[in-house]
């Protein structure tokens, strides 16, 4: 997937994935714009409150800290958008500040996937995709599980790339 070339990440991406990853940051994006709802879980993963035992210090920790968080995690979602061909297959060059947007991007999306399938530390997600497969192989869970491998997958590529280009 992600390769060292010279000072940069690349990748080049089927058509597939430029379509997956694009709809993946567009609901990153959509999450945090459509009128962020704090009782949905994956908002609360993704803006955790700082302070749990003191609700009001959270609180009023997230009202001078929240609007900027928000803007950074759209941002990095927008960074994948702004990087991706617009449609087809295409190759990806990113520097080491696109890269690290990407990072904390695919982080945020995986996190919301993860909350939404019930992912645990402890999920051992071979064997969830597996009993997946055997209970329906069609289903909306099998393709959710499997983005959210390749999005470790990839990950995991461009983590291995970046320190080479530091």
């Amino acid at each position: 997937m992600f390769r060292r070339s010279g000072g940069q990440c690349v990748a080049t991406f089927a058509h597939d994935e430029v379509r997956v990853l694009r709809k993946v940051a567009a609901e990153v994006v959509g999450l945090l714009t459509d009128g962020m709802d704090h009782t949905d879980p994956v908002v609360s993963r993704l803006f955790p409150d700082i302070y749990p035992e003191r609700p009001e210090d959270s609180q009023e920790f997230r009202l001078y800290t929240e609007g900027d968080l928000k803007t950074s995690k759209i941002d990095q979602a927008g960074a994948i958008l702004a990087a991706l061909p617009d449609e087809g297959e295409g190759e990806v060059r990113l520097d080491g500040e696109a890269a690290e947007a990407w990072l904390r991007a695919i982080n945020d999306a995986r996190l919301a996937m993860g909350t939404r399938l019930e992912i645990q530390a402890d999920t051992d997600l071979g064997e969830e995709l597996d009993n997946a497969v055997l209970e329906d192989p069609g289903s909306s869970r099998v393709f959710q599980l499997s983005v959210y491998a390749y999005l470790g997958y990839l990950q995991e590529s461009l983590l291995n790339a970046l320190p080479e280009i530091r």
